[in-house]
This record gives structure tokens, C-alpha cells and sequence, in this order.
């Protein structure tokens, strides 16, 4: 039997869309729901979440779902926070979006919400990366930023990203503060919304002048490193692009044409913006078949490098050529590391290390790359999961004078960052640089596995693997909760600082420490992380995504070669999926 709360959230959806007809597409959808018990409760048992990483969800009807609706309450509440935390001549926010399935229209939604309220809107005119947005907010000086987008996520999603004035996505603090506001209005009553066109022929929507794009364009080029090196660099190497039908097509060629590389070839059936991703339904570079079109188109060209970026293009994934002339595809720790290694030599040749220069890192990336960091003198920061956490370490930095300390900053799901002009991750600096870093090794002779392969003889092998586990719906909601809350029970609240090793094991390896971060350990926020150091240099990290109904666990192994290491994390993954599907 169903619920009667949500029954009745049910009809007023049903009478209040009809009424306004705002949106055709859900009170067809209403309408097909009806009698559909199970899919009318999956659709309101909720409110679609809000937190630092703004809104994310299926595109459909219901409290739980992105639309029109759902999107406008959230803007309202944001435009009611930002009237009560800014003064007037601050109130500014700047929108953009990219080519998911309604990204446009909530776009412009939010637009007409937030000048409905006073506040000044600066929309990009087209489709854009969410580093654009990042870059905007700074450069606009505004209040707030919005992206609408679902990163890498299949096609049935869209989402919300908020930025705070810094550039960043928002804080803990800031999320909470929206979400009071959020959870003040009823989403049919309160919301204010002015007609978009009315909004720009009153001036209060305008569109973000050219000027901006370029001088992001321009701040991109300016993480060059190859100075005097310049002339002895081939950019005729061949590469193969995709955009992965997402927004970065034309940063991204234009940024590396600018820069002189001019063989650049363009995967046709992902080179346009296409909310439906036909070629790629699952539009991340992080999985391999999101690649497999271009890497076809890779062997056709007889391309040196592959590049992809994500739908938002806040990341990018790449494959080299192996020995025997078959592509390889890079792990988001392997790229990083080879980044970060250029990086470092590079400054070091051209005089340009900071005295205190600082990588920042996630928690679940790669700890070769602190070991990597320190021989060059670097020291690392390590974050909490999220990029926005090494945006708040670039602020820091900024406020104590050292902003030219920061060096890099990665997280091993594909996300680059070289310099503090904006405060998230950036697929077209990614991109850039990636290029520069093959086209310089490859003049040299030099390819990147076998720089990937010194950076492994000197420090040792190294695998990190990623498994995602899907939960759907309520269901699996309560059992995500319920394999987090048996692995605490299990191994939490105990060896926490550096206290006597525990007396138990996973996977036949001890488990040396298990920390606990839903403690806020070393300064950090309290997030819903475990991490087990084990033997052997292992480790195990579980958290639920804070943007998708899955549970991630990130595993890192070492070995004397990688068979040792594919051994060994076989043997990891093993065990952990008896604990997830007993």
C-alpha cells in the first residue's frame, strides 16, 4: 500500500503542471505514472538531495527528480541566500551549462528565478565547461555561479553545480545555509520566476561578454612549460580528440591551435553536443567503453595520442601507442603522476620551483605521487574526495600570500589542475598540458609508457583500481548505509592515531590502522570515508557518492612487478565483494 504523503505529493504534481503547463514532457510522464505504485514512490519519497556538490539526479517528474521545478526551488533558495549574505552591488551570479538533456532550459529557469529576485545574471551564451563557470565567477566577481550538468553520468541525468564566490563549488557550511533556505519553500507557492526575455530586455539576465572566454582561454596557455625549449618541441604530432558530445570542442581545439598544434583530428560521431551520448551511453573517459570509438578512430589516423574529455569537460582521459602499436589507455594516477612529474622537472629547469611549492591530493589518489613530490621538494597536501577540497586548498594558500605555491593538483578520477585561475578541475588545462607533456618527451624520443615505466623502476609498482557498486532507489539507499555501517563495526574506532595495529585482517593482509573520517581527522571536514592501511602497502577506501546512487571502493596495491600487483588486487576484490553482496 502506498503511502499517503506521497499520494498526495503525487496529485498536486498532477494538478499544478497541468495547470501552469510549464513543461509538456512531465505531465505526460504524470500521466503514464498513474497506477504505478513502485514508480510513483521512487519518484517522491524524497527531495532531491542537496549538498556541496548541488543537485543530481534523473531527469523526470517528482520531488526526486531534475526538473523544471525541483531546479527553480533550488535556485530560489540560493537567490534568497545570496540577498541575505551579499550586499547589493555583489548580488551577481553567473550560469552556464552543457549539452545534457534540458541543461538549456533549466539554465535559463534559473536565470528567471534569480533575476525575479534582484539579482544580476551573467549567462554564458552557449554551451560551456564548468571550469569556464569556475573562471567567470572570479573574473565577474560574483556572489555565486551555477553549472548545470552531471559531469560523466549516462544520459538520463542532469544536474546542479554551485560555486561560492571563490570560484569553488560550495562549502559544507555554505551547502547547509542554502539548503535551510531550500527547505523553507514549498516548490509551486514560493518560487518567484521572471520570463527570460523579459529578464535580458530589463538588463538584469545579460550574457557573458567574449572577453571572458578569451582570458580563460589565455590564462590556460600561460601554464606552458616549455620556455626556451619552445623551438626544439615537434606540435605536428598526430592526435585523435573527442569531446565525448559534451561542451569542450571548442576550447579545446582552440587552445591547442593557438598554442601550434595543428594535426588534430575530431571523432565526428562525438564531435557535436548531443544530451543523448548515441555512441557513448555511459559519457566518462575513466570507462573504457566511453573510449572504444575513439581509440577505432585513433588506429584508423595511426594517431600518437588519444584525448577525451567528459560532458562538462572538467576531465580528461587519454591512450598512447605501445611498443607493438596498440593503444593503451592511462589511468587517471598514471597521467597524474606522468603531469606531475613534467611538472616538477620542467620548474626545476627553468628556475620557476616555488621555494614552499605544495601538490594537493585526494585521499584516494595515488601515494606514489607524494613520494614523486617529495624528491623534487614538494610538499603534498592531501584532501578529502573532491575537487573542490583542492580549490579550498588553493584559497588558503591565496590568503596567506603563497598562491604561487601551488603547483598541481589531481584526484585519480581524471581531474588536473595546474594554476590557481580557477578553482576546479580543468579537462581543457588537462588536455593542454597532456599535449605539451607528449609532444615535449616525444622530440625527445621518449614516449609516455616508458616514462611511466622510470617513474616504476625508481619507486616501485604501483595499481590502483576502482569499484563502483550501484544502489538504486530507496532500497539501495538503506543498503549502502548498511555496508558502510558493517564495515565500521567492523574495523573503525580502533588504531586511530598512530595506536597499536589491529588484530584483524582483509584479504589476508593485517590491517594496520583504520581511519575513520566521519571524525574529521587531520583538520579535514567529517565525510562519510573509511580508509584500512594495510600490509604490504595496501589500502582500501569505501565511500558512498556524494553525486550517484553507488558505493565506491578504491583499492592500491604495490608489487616487485605488475603481475604481483594484479595478483594482489585480485585477491582484494575478491574479498570486498563478499562483504558488498553477502
Amino acid at each position: 500500500m502506498m503511502d499517503e504523503i506521497i499520494l498526495r505529493k503525487y496529485e498536486q504534481w498532477v494538478e499544478k503542471t497541468a495547470s501552469d503547463g510549464m513543461d509538456p514532457d512531465l505531465i505526460r510522464e504524470l500521466k503514464d505514472m498513474a497506477g504505478d505504485e513502485a514508480r510513483i514512490q521512487d519518484a517522491f519519497y524524497r527531495n532531491l538531495a542537496f549538498g556541496t556538490g548541488g543537485l543530481r539526479g534523473v531527469i523526470g517528474a517528482g520531488t526526486n527528480r531534475m526538473n523544471l521545478y525541483t531546479v527553480a526551488k533550488a535556485s530560489q533558495g540560493l537567490a534568497d541566500y545570496v540577498n541575505k549574505n551579499f550586499p547589493l552591488d555583489q548580488r551577481r551570479i553567473a550560469v552556464s551549462y552543457d549539452s545534457r538533456i534540458k541543461s538549456d532550459t533549466f539554465a535559463r529557469t534559473s536565470a528567471g528565478v534569480f533575476a525575479a529576485n534582484g539579482i544580476q545574471v551573467a549567462l554564458y551564451p552557449e554551451l560551456m565547461p564548468t571550469p569556464c563557470l569556475s573562471f567567470a565567477v572570479r573574473y565577474l566577481g560574483c556572489a555565486a555561479g551555477i553549472m548545470v550538468t552531471a559531469s560523466h553520468n549516462p544520459a538520463k541525468y542532469n544536474g546542479y553545480k554551485v560555486y561560492g564566490r571563490d570560484g569553488c563549488q560550495i562549502t559544507t557550511e555554505a551547502a547547509d545555509k542554502i539548503l535551510e533556505e531550500i527547505e523553507k519553500l514549498d516548490l509551486f507557492r514560493d518560487v518567484k520566476l521572471m520570463d527570460f526575455d523579459q529578464g535580458m530586455s530589463i538588463g538584469r539576465i545579460s550574457y557573458i561578454p567574449e572577453e571572458v572566454y578569451t582570458a580563460f582561454v589565455e590564462e590556460v596557455r600561460k601554464q606552458s612549460l616549455l620556455g626556451e625549449e619552445e623551438g626544439s618541441v615537434n606540435k605536428d604530432v598526430a592526435i585523435v580528440y573527442t569531446p565525448l558530445n559534451g561542451t569542450g570542442l571548442k576550447p579545446v581545439l582552440r587552445t591547442l591551435r593557438e598554442s601550434g598544434y595543428t594535426n588534430i583530428t575530431v571523432v565526428k560521431e562525438q564531435e557535436q553536443p548531443d544530451g543523448n551520448f548515441p555512441t557513448c551511453p555511459y559519457p566518462n573517459p575513466e570507462i573504457r567503453e566511453a573510449m572504444a570509438l575513439g581509440m577505432e578512430w585513433a588506429r584508423q589516423q595511426q594517431a600518437d595520442l588519444l584525448l577525451a574529455t567528459d560532458p562538462d569537460c572538467d576531465r580528461v582521459g587519454i591512450a598512447v601507442r605501445d611498443k607493438n602499436g596498440e593503444y593503451v589507455l592511462l589511468s587517471g594516477n598514471e597521467t597524474g603522476i606522468l603531469l606531475l612529474d613534467y611538472i616538477c622537472s620542467r620548474r626545476r629547469a627553468m628556475g620557476s620551483m616555488p621555494e614552499d611549492a605544495v601538490l594537493v591530493k585526494t585521499i584516494v589518489t595515488m601515494d606514489l605521487a607524494e613520494r614523486i613530490a617529495a624528491r623534487y621538494g614538494v610538499r603534498t597536501v592531501n584532501v578529502l574526495t573532491g575537487f573542490k577540497y583542492i580549490g579550498e586548498q588553493i584559497g588558503i594558500l591565496e590568503a596567506a600570500g603563497k598562491a604561487d605555491s601551488y603547483i598541481f593538483g589531481f584526484e585519480e578520477s581524471y581531474g588536473y589542475l595546474s594554476g590557481a585561475y580557477v578553482r576546479d578541475k580543468d579537462g581543457v588545462d588537462g588536455a593542454f598540458l597532456i599535449c605539451e607533456m607528449f609532444a615535449y618527451y616525444a622530440s625527445r624520443g621518449i614516449g609516455l609508457l616508458e616514462k611511466l615505466e622510470e617513474l616504476y623502476g625508481e619507486f616501485g609498482y604501483c595499481l590502483n583500481t576502482l569499484h563502483s557498486y550501484t544502489f538504486e532507489g530507496l532500497e539501495g539507499f538503506g543498503k549502502m548505509q548498511g555496508i558502510m555501517k558493517e564495515f565500521r563495526e567492523m574495523f573503525a574506532g580502533q588504531a586511530q592515531g598512530g595506536a597499536e595495529p589491529l588484530e584483524k585482517s582483509f584479504a589476508g593482509r593485517r590491517v594496520l590502522t583504520c581511519l575513520d573520517y566521519e571524525k574529521g581527522l587531520d583538520g579535514l571536514p567529517p565525510a562519510d570515508v573509511l580508509k584500512l592501511l594495510l600490509a604490504d602497502h595496501s589500502s582500501l577506501v569505501i565511500r558512498p557518492s556524494g553525486t550517484e546512487p553507488k558505493l565506491k571502493v578504491y583499492l592500491s596495491v604495490s608489487g616487485e612487478d605488475r603481475k604481483a600487483a594484479k595478483e594482489a588486487e585480485r585477491q582484494l576484490g575478491e574479498e570486498l565483494e563478499k562483504w558488498i553482496f553477502k
